[in-house]
């Protein structure tokens, strides 16, 4: 039975430690902040609750093994888990809007050829038909597997993307942009494909077609709303660490990994303290711990801005409202840009731009407003890094921005005044506040959207979490969290679920 320090109390951090200690390891979490979770937050205020981060679940399969393999009670068991019908409603720059039901491609093929044409429902399920494939060839190298040395493998774009002539040459869609134009035709189509990209904290215009998996693995498994919030989805996960006798230090800022005889021996605290450990597990950024490059020549590193530029985060606008929602009222509504390109030029080049695709969530939840007679509404947008260009401090910047949000967003809640006639309260999040937003990995040319192996090239020290493989998003954490549990237990060996 081995000592192990996990450095942070995200969401991959504590789905490590809880598997580590069914696996007979004494382990202990410090975190710096007085609570966990991570970027999984919670804002509560006159008795109105709004998740702060993710507020969707996406593959609930990774956290039901999770519960599986952690306890005798089932991830359904511990928080009430509630499929979303429809997934979203999407309201296009042209007016149109369309429903799109939950996990069934078939529905939303017709519903896509209702409200398009018969020709745009075809051409997203053959999109689709492709992605399935893209998803087929990659999961398990890409999401079940730790990230080898020879991740080279993974250069080639799993997306099949079909020959096309353009003037005396045959090509094929390389890029998310690509397909959109070539594949998809239809610009609502592609605004569909484009903005479901840019939500995970990648450019369209260069992200790899392979990043087709994304929209394939929320259309096909669903999207899942936690009663209460994702915080409960949290609370649960820490609950299962502490019956599994892993020991919590909140208040805790590591400030070094301490390192013996050539490996990571435990870590140093800020008051100069040193913990002994047979293993460290970092959920935050590990080489500046370590003090020392972590990866081998040719190995993949960490992810950073381009052109310098900070990498992306999320404006986010809680929302207090008199009286009650509609009762038809979608959960999720996605007012698209009318250039989503244009979009991403904006927040990849470190600028506010000026017409950003808006998530609007409307939980019908009793436990996230005070009563039946108000409403809580989150409105989200994917907006350049802070730290840049863009000072997200800025007071002018943050209300300008916010009036922008409300503004966009009125055009799924039935007009600007649904919100501005019932407004009580709002709070305003920005990447000032919550940071930048970590992408999934992906496949593709030169490796250059895949995230530093779990491994690293100082023996002991593990790393999990979004900015580790198989990078960002609620469902990937989980998976960096059991890859880290999986090459600890099993070591070197270690080749993933079966």
């Amino acid at each position: 039975m081995a000592r192990i320090a996990v450095i942070g109390a995200g969401m991959g951090a504590m789905a490590a430690a809880a598997r580590l200690a069914v696996a007979g390891h004494r382990v202990t979490v410090y975190e710096r902040s007085e609570t966990y979770g991570g970027s999984v937050g919670v804002f509560e205020r006159d008795g109105f609750v709004f998740d702060t981060g993710p507020a969707l679940l996406h593959l609930p399969a990774v956290w039901r093994d999770l519960f599986l393999k952690t306890g005798k009670e089932s991830l359904e068991r511990c928080v009430g888990l509630v499929q979303v019908d429809p997934a979203g409603l999407h309201v296009f720059a042209d007016g149109t809007e369309v429903p799109l039901p939950s996990a069934s491609r078939a529905g939303i093929v017709s519903a896509l050829a209702s409200a398009l044409g018969a020709g745009a429902g075809e051409r997203w399920g053959a999109f689709l038909d492709r992605a399935r494939d893209a998803w087929d060839r990659s999961r398990r190298p890409l999401l079940e597997e730790p990230l080898w040395s020879d991740w080279r493998v993974l250069e080639r774009d799993p997306y099949p993307a079909p020959r096309r002539r353009a003037l005396l040459r045959t090509r094929t869609a390389s890029t998310v942009a690509e397909v959109g134009a070539w594949e998809l035709s239809d610009p609502r189509l592609a605004a569909l494909f484009e903005s479901c990209v840019l939500g995970y904290g990648l450019d369209p215009r260069h992200a790899p077609a392979g990043a087709a998996l994304l929209p394939y693995m929320e259309q096909t498994f669903g999207s899942w709303y936690v009663e209460g919030g994702l915080r409960e989805l949290a609370r649960a996960v820490y609950e299962r660490c502490l019956a599994r006798r892993v020991e919590f230090a909140f208040g805790s800022e590591v400030t070094a990994v301490v390192e013996k005889d050539g490996r990571a021996a435990g870590i140093e605290l800020s008051g100069g303290s040193v913990v002994e450990a047979g293993h460290v597990v970092a959920g935050t950024d590990a080489q500046r711990l370590a003090g020392q490059d972590l990866w081998h020549e040719g190995d993949v590193r960490p992810r950073a801005g381009a052109g310098g530029e900070p990498l992306p985060g999320r404006f986010t606008v809680l929302l207090a409202l008199r009286g009650a929602g509609k009762a038809d009222a979608a959960h999720r509504s996605v007012v698209h840009s009318p250039d989503t390109l244009a979009e991403a030029a904006a927040v990849f080049g470190g600028a506010a731009a000026d017409r950003p695709t808006v998530t609007v969530l409307r939980p019908d939840d009793p436990r996230t407003r005070p009563d039946d007679g108000h409403e809580a509404v989150t409105l989200t947008a994917t907006v350049a890094g802070h730290g840049g260009r863009v000072d997200w401090t800025d007071g002018a910047l943050r209300r300008r921005y916010t009036e922008l949000l409300i503004d966009t967003a009125g055009a799924a809640l039935g007009g600007a005044g649904e919100i501005r006639d019932r407004l009580l309260w709002h709070e305003t999040m920005t990447p000032a506040e919550t940071g930048s937003l970590p992408a999934p990995a992906l496949a593709g040319p030169g490796g250059r959207w895949l995230h530093p192996s779990n491994s690293t090239r100082l023996p002991g020290l593990y790393l999990v979490g979004g900015r580790s493989h198989p990078g960002g998003g609620l469902a990937h954490a989980g998976m960096s969290g059991a890859l880290v549990a999986g090459l600890i237990v099993e070591g070197a060996g270690f080749r993933g679920s079966q």
